[in-house]
C-alpha cells in the first residue's frame, strides 16, 4: 500500500527539518570563511616601578598609554623621537612598528585502531526438584527436558580504525604595529596585508601579544613567540569562488537528510 502524494511530502518535509536542525550554523557560514576564535585576555600583572624597569615603570605610572608624553620644547637630539642616539630602536611603544616572521612547517600524524570481541553462553535446566521437575511437562508446551530448560548465548564484535594526517608550510613576512602596551611591558601587536593581483585578492592578518625581550636587534619576532597568536592567511575573489561549490549545493548538502 503506497501513500498519499501530500503525506509523503509532509514526512520528507519533516525529516528535512530534522535534519536541519544541526545545519543551521552551517547555512550562516554559506559562502564565508570560516570565523577564528576570539583572542583571551592576555594575563598582565602590575609591576612595582623600580629603577631597573624604568621604561615598564614608567608605562605603568602613565596608565599604559605611553604616548602620553610632554611635548618638545626644543630642537634636541636627546629627546623622546628625536635622534635617540642612545635609544633602543626595537618597538616598545604604541604605535610602533614590529616585524613579525611567519615560518609554519607543521605536520601531524595520527593512527588509531580499535579491535573488541566478546562472547557469552547460559544453559539452565532443574534436573530434580522434590519430584515437581515431572510436572514440568504438564505446565510448558513441547515436553521439554527438565534438566535443560534455558539455553543461551551471545557474540559481539566491533573493529574500529582511523587515520589524521596533516601537513602546513608557510614562509612569509609582515609588518605589525603596536597597539597596546600592558601593565607588565608585554606589546600587543596586529599587523594586516593585502594584495591584489588581476581579480584576487590575498590577505595576511596576524595578531597576538609579544614580550620585548624576545624581539631581536633587526626589529623582528618569530611567530612562534607570540602569545595568543591569530595568524590567518587567505584570499578572496574569482579564483576563491571558483573553487567553492555553489551555495544552492552547499545548502542541497546541509539540508538533505538522506
Amino acid at each position: 500500500m503506497t501513500l498519499p502524494f501530500r503525506p509523503l511530502v509532509c514526512l520528507l518535509a519533516s525529516a528535512s527539518l530534522l535534519a536541519g536542525c544541526g545545519s543551521v550554523g552551517r547555512l550562516k557560514n554559506v559562502g564565508k570563511a570560516p570565523k577564528m576564535t576570539e583572542a583571551g585576555e592576555p594575563v598582565a600583572p602590575h609591576l612595582e616601578p623600580s629603577l631597573g624597569n624604568h621604561s615598564v615603570a614608567g608605562r605603568a605610572a602613565d596608565g599604559g598609554d605611553p604616548q602620553a608624553e610632554p611635548a618638545a620644547r626644543g630642537a634636541s637630539l636627546f629627546r623622546t623621537g628625536g635622534g635617540a642616539f642612545f635609544r633602543d630602536q626595537r618597538a616598545s611603544r604604541v604605535g610602533d612598528i614590529v616585524t613579525i616572521r611567519i615560518n609554519i612547517a607543521d605536520s601531524a600524524r595520527v593512527d588509531n585502531a580499535t579491535t573488541r570481541t566478546r562472547n557469552g553462553s547460559e544453559n539452565a535446566g532443574i534436573a530434580a526438584l522434590l519430584g515437581l521437575e515431572s510436572q514440568i511437562g504438564k505446565v510448558l508446551p513441547g515436553n521439554p527436558d527438565p534438566g535443560n530448560l534455558a539455553s543461551t548465548s551471545s557474540k559481539s564484535s566491533a573493529v574500529g580504525a582511523g587515520n589524521t594526517s596533516r601537513s602546513e608550510q608557510i614562509n612569509m613576512t609582515v609588518a605589525a604595529t603596536v597597539t597596546g602596551v600592558l601593565p607588565n611591558g608585554n606589546l600587543a601587536i596586529r599587523g594586516k596585508q593585502e594584495v591584489r593581483v588581476n581579480f584576487e585578492l590575498r590577505e595576511l592578518v596576524v595578531s597576538g601579544v609579544i614580550r620585548p625581550e624576545d624581539i631581536a636587534r633587526d626589529n623582528s619576532i618569530r611567530h612562534s613567540q607570540i602569545a595568543e597568536a591569530r595568524i590567518s592567511y587567505g584570499g578572496r575573489g574569482q579564483l576563491t569562488d571558483a573553487q567553492q561549490a555553489r551555495w544552492g549545493q552547499q545548502i542541497y548538502d546541509a539540508l538533505f537528510p538522506f
